[in-house]
């Protein structure tokens, strides 16, 4: 698997600012483990390809390029004619790290980094501000669902419990402006089973899935 593949020439989408999505996707039969209560290994599966395949679709308008160290996950990428950053046994803080060294060699100017397990991914291409760091927190305030800032002055991966204040701080000491944006459908995703019967994700779920606890089917 080569280190980087990309398309050739940067697509702007700011203004000039040529931005890229990063996506980091995990190996979808070890995806989701917290949902083991409630989903069964398969369905667990099932729902992380769904979901990281719906936020690769919101980002249509952007370059994406998934940071991954799966073969599985590298070809699906491919039947989505997305962009792999290969990352083998980087870990995911390391893997993003390196994606976004990757994008800023391959010359884009801006990176928005999105978790691949939101349910209302749809206004992630419209998280970039030029010049701005911006940081979408969970509902809790505890993770960071979505992270944007300039490849001039970037923010160094610091993901796992309590990410979003780690990367507010990061962000702060980059003298930039910084937004953080609470945003209502942004700040959701699927971790836990209590995640499930959420009114807003449970809406959200695909019609096929069954749990022990929210969508007996």
């Amino acid at each position: 698997m080569p280190a980087v593949v990309r398309r050739t020439t940067p697509r702007p989408t700011v203004g000039r600012v040529r931005i890229a999505a990063l996506i980091p996707v995990k190996r979808f039969d070890a995806a989701k483990g917290r949902l083991s209560g409630a989903v069964d290994p398969a369905g667990r599966a099932r729902l992380a390809r769904w979901m990281a395949t719906r936020v690769v679709e919101a980002c249509v308008e952007l370059d994406v390029f998934i940071a991954c160290d799966s073969t599985e996950v590298a070809h699906w990428a491919a039947e989505l004619d997305t962009a792999v950053i290969w990352g083998p046994g980087l870990g995911l803080n390391g893997a993003i790290d390196d994606g976004v060294a990757a994008l800023a060699d391959a010359g884009y100017d801006h990176v928005t980094i999105a978790h691949a397990d939101l349910p209302h991914p749809a206004t992630l291409p419209d998280v970039a501000r030029a010049g701005t760091a911006t940081l979408v927190p969970d509902r809790r305030r505890d993770g960071t669902n979505v992270l944007s800032f300039p490849l001039t002055a970037t923010v160094g991966a610091a993901y796992g419990a309590r990410s979003f204040g780690r990367h507010l701080g990061a962000a702060l000491d980059l003298g930039i402006a910084v937004e953080v944006r609470p945003d209502p459908n942004l700040s959701l995703d699927i971790d836990t089973p209590d995640d499930l019967i959420h009114p807003r994700i449970k809406e959200a779920l695909p019609s096929w899935l069954r749990t022990n606890l929210v969508n007996p089917r």
